[in-house]
């Protein structure tokens, strides 16, 4: 029987959600006692780092490796968390990624045409660009090999561009990660929920038309659960304040109780 641990990051590039509730929403509605997991809030130390983000990836990293006998699951209010969640998960037979997201999260400082931090995690993992936030919490680059990113159905020109000579899978038709090779290595799961059609997952910040269902997201999960080995999942969160029902709640609920039974099984 897998043991969860559910941790809150109610954090955005540092700053504290505090008239947001996404986090407590998940929090709030029973998931964790329903799967018999413990729930932590982190609680980074910004006395400690003169950037607030690194504070939460640090914090997120402690916590996870504190409850290292755990399968983590990470409720963030934005992507740069992966680099935190990377920090715990990595042990010595390396680390593999699978993202699921609208966008690439592949743009460097070169590439971004806004220079929007949230728009490169992936690409810092990858040891790409700016390597400020890897450097903060000494996580050393993952191997692009190892990385497959599906969906990113929008992608900035030079963004597209550095993917497309990378070492990274990527699968533009998510549905092809239901027999797509998995990497080897144990496996980081991070599923941003604006990679499901809008229609269906409202209030995201930075909305893609199109995308696959629910239906067919949780598809993909399950398989990702439970064909290998993955180690860990972080779920990017939709913005309360651009929602008026419980839309986006249930359908993230959904997802994360897809991996959930998949991992069980």
């Amino acid at each position: 029987m897998t043991d969860f641990v559910c941790i809150g990051v109610p954090y955005s590039l540092g700053e504290k959600l505090d008239e947001r509730n996404e986090v407590a929403a998940v929090r709030d509605s029973g998931l964790a006692q329903a799967i018999g997991a413990t729930w932590v809030d982190i609680t980074p130390d910004f006395a400690a780092s003169l950037d607030p983000v690194t504070a939460v990836n640090r914090a997120l990293a402690h916590t996870i490796i504190a409850h290292r006998d755990r399968v983590p699951l990470i409720l963030a209010g934005d992507c740069t968390s992966a680099i935190g969640a990377a920090k715990g998960l990595l042990g010595d037979d390396g680390l593999g990624v699978v993202w699921l997201d609208a966008h690439g999260d592949f743009n460097t400082p070169e590439t971004s045409p806004s220079g929007f931090l949230g728009g490169m995690p992936l690409a810092m993992l990858a040891g790409r660009g700016e390597q400020h936030l890897m450097a903060g919490v000494e996580l050393p680059p993952l191997s692009e090999k190892n990385i497959v990113l599906t969906d990113a159905r929008d992608l900035d020109p030079g963004e597209a561009a550095s993917l497309k000579t990378s070492a990274v899978t990527h699968l533009p038709d998510i549905h092809d990660l239901l027999t797509a090779p998995l990497p080897s290595t144990p496996i980081y799961v991070h599923l941003d929920v604006d990679v499901v059609n809008p229609d269906e997952m409202p209030g995201m910040s930075y909305p893609a038309p199109g995308g696959p269902s629910l239906e067919e997201t949780a598809a993909v999960i399950k398989r990702v659960a439970r064909d290998g080995h993955v180690i860990g999942l972080l779920v990017g969160l939709w913005n309360e304040d651009l929602v008026s029902d419980d839309r986006a709640l249930q359908g993230t609920l959904k997802l994360m109780r897809a991996f959930v039974d998949a991992v069980q099984a």
